[in-house]
């Protein structure tokens, strides 16, 4: 009987409120599109910033201001930059990662991301209001009640701080990011395992051609599985 093929899982690591995420946003639409079917896509949520009430800081506010103009120039991607005169910004995307995982709960994970995003970049409104997150929801139809009630749970809490955990567990460097891992159908998959490092491969992001990161997956797949029977000649050796 001939074994199955193995699976795999691309990481994509990200935060909705990510400026850098939102100009892979088109690439990383394409890369999904062209995976082999062997892959499967999971999102983690890295959390760039946690919780704040305050105003952010003036030079914060230009450092931002101007990762939005080199965005902008390098790859075309469309920003409304009258959310910094229409808006009190906060350092603070952890409420916006918490209304993902709301969403996801009932099954559009995607949309709130995508809602987030828009809001943000292109309507000139603060995922980190509860108030337009709230606005979001109703407007991708979900049980506003429902999601008013998971957002503010201990247990989507605790779901953030594991995917925050599974970021640096893994190493991973900054948002967005892209881990390709061989599943082990023996083992139990756990977000914050870091147990299986060795069926890991760091994709590099590239921000306009998604046919170099599809040719780093293809070579990251041949890769994992030769790595494993390396292992295995190494011990029998050690064995001798």
């Amino acid at each position: 009987m001939m074994p199955h093929p193995p699976t795999y899982t691309l990481y994509y690591f990200h935060d909705p409120m990510c400026s850098w995420c939102w100009g892979f946003r088109p690439t990383w639409t394409l890369l999904q599109q062209n995976l082999p079917p062997t892959v499967e896509v999971k999102h983690i949520l890295g959390g760039l910033a946690p919780d704040n009430d305050a105003p952010m800081p003036q030079a914060l506010r230009l450092v931002i201001q101007n990762t939005w103009q080199r965005i902008h120039k390098e790859l075309g991607t469309e920003f409304n930059f009258n959310f910094w005169s229409q808006n009190t910004p906060r350092r603070s995307t952890y409420p916006a990662c918490r209304a993902v995982i709301a969403a996801s709960q009932q099954g559009k994970q995607q949309e709130m991301i995508s809602a987030i995003q828009a809001a943000y970049y292109l309507r000139a409104l603060n995922p980190s209001d509860a108030e337009v997150l709230q606005l979001l929801a109703k407007e991708i139809t979900l049980n506003e009640s429902e999601f008013l009630q998971s957002m503010l749970s201990k247990s989507t809490d605790n779901l953030l701080k594991k995917q925050i955990s599974h970021a640096k567990c893994w190493a991973v460097p900054g948002y967005p990011s892209l881990v390709l891992k061989m599943n082990n159908p023996s083992e139990r998959e756990a977000l914050n395992t870091g147990l299986s490092l060795s069926n890991l491969a760091h994709i590099p992001i590239d921000y306009t051609q998604h046919q170099k990161m599809q040719t780093q997956i293809i070579r990251a797949m041949e890769h994992l599985v030769q790595r494993p029977k390396t292992a295995r000649l190494n011990n029998s050796k050690l064995d001798k």
